[in-house]
């Protein structure tokens, strides 16, 4: 299933979802034929494996969250599962066979039961509404966009969120052998829908001697760059006299990472910016779009302390050229 997304030209701002619902039951006063309730959601389609039936379970000793249910096999890989309902705090009514949905990202596998799948979405990023803070708050800060579809509206969850607050391992890390104040100060522009991730980046990158602003789209990583650019044709300065590298995530609401990554490219004066997608979707079946809409580097999380080396490499690189 995962492949389709592959077929999506890079830059066009586009991305497939699958879309997948969650039984829920209602209060025991609501209306007897009414007792329970769809909620839907969604996922990127480039980080699901596959979707499978419900399989042979195996408890895990000492599991970190009641959501783990245990851990199975497929075809040789042990993979954990996690009840998407018990994280989100759902009374999940069982009425069909539960199905699985096997995610692949940041290099790690994890499972998730839900109720049932209903389709592939293809759609724009502008179609994706960032959610409001009372939303993102009542989710824990696991929303990461809200599509509105004819009859429904359809939640995208922050899964990498839910992997590493189920692993703290796995979370964003920076190397603490690394001497960073020996190295020159520069400003990075980064772009990241998730506000764990964005502060985290912040905090790492300023420890990394990086002066950092954040922003939550791709859009609005456009929209600074246009007002720095004006500032810098007003001032008869260059870009890089007020940014010198831009990171983005892939995924985001209104403007994905990979056109953000092409208007800069296609941009005359914005293009000498280095530009690093840092993201769960870096994966060598997928880094041919990020080569594609000219990204002057890849990096997957959660390697922090390598975005912060690599970003400095290419501005170095840049002032010597």
């Amino acid at each position: 299933m995962a492949q389709t997304n592959i077929l999506l030209e890079a830059g066009t701002n586009e991305l497939e979802i699958v879309e997948f619902f969650l039984d829920e039951a209602l209060p025991e006063d609501a209306p007897a034929d009414k007792k329970s309730y769809k909620g839907y959601y969604g996922v990127n389609v480039a980080k699901v494996l596959e979707i499978i039936r419900l399989p042979k379970i195996t408890a895990l000793p000492e599991v970190s969250h009641p959501s783990v249910l245990g851990a199975f096999n497929l075809r040789n890989h042990i993979i954990p599962l996690v009840d998407l309902s018990v994280w989100l705090d759902k009374n999940r009514v069982e009425l069909e066979s539960p199905k699985v949905i096997v995610t692949e990202f940041n290099k790690v596998t994890t499972a998730f039961m839900v109720s049932g799948v209903t389709r592939i979405h293809r759609l724009s990023w502008e179609a994706v509404e960032p959610p409001n803070n009372y939303v993102s708050t009542l989710s824990g800060e696991s929303i990461t966009g809200v599509v509105k579809l004819e009859d429904r509206i359809v939640f995208l969850l922050d899964l990498e969120k839910i992997v590493a607050d189920l692993n703290p391992q796995l979370g964003l890390r920076l190397d603490t052998s690394i001497d960073w104040r020996s190295s020159n100060r520069y400003r990075a522009l980064i772009a990241d829908d998730s506000a764990l991730i964005r502060e985290m980046l912040r905090d790492l990158m300023e420890k990394a001697n990086f002066d950092v602003e954040v922003v939550t789209t791709g859009l609005q990583a456009w929209e600074r760059l246009q007002i720095l650019k004006q500032k810098a044709e007003e001032e008869g300065k260059d870009i890089t006299d007020y940014v010198q590298v831009v990171v983005s995530d892939i995924e985001m609401p209104t403007m994905d990472g990979h056109n953000l990554t092409k208007r800069i490219k296609d941009d005359h004066m914005l293009r000498v910016l280095p530009v690093l997608l840092f993201s769960s979707l870096i994966t060598d079946k997928l880094r041919h779009k990020g080569e594609a809409v000219g990204a002057d580097d890849q990096i997957s999380k959660p390697e922090v302390s390598q975005l912060a080396l690599r970003a400095k490499k290419l501005i170095e690189e840049r002032l010597t050229d």
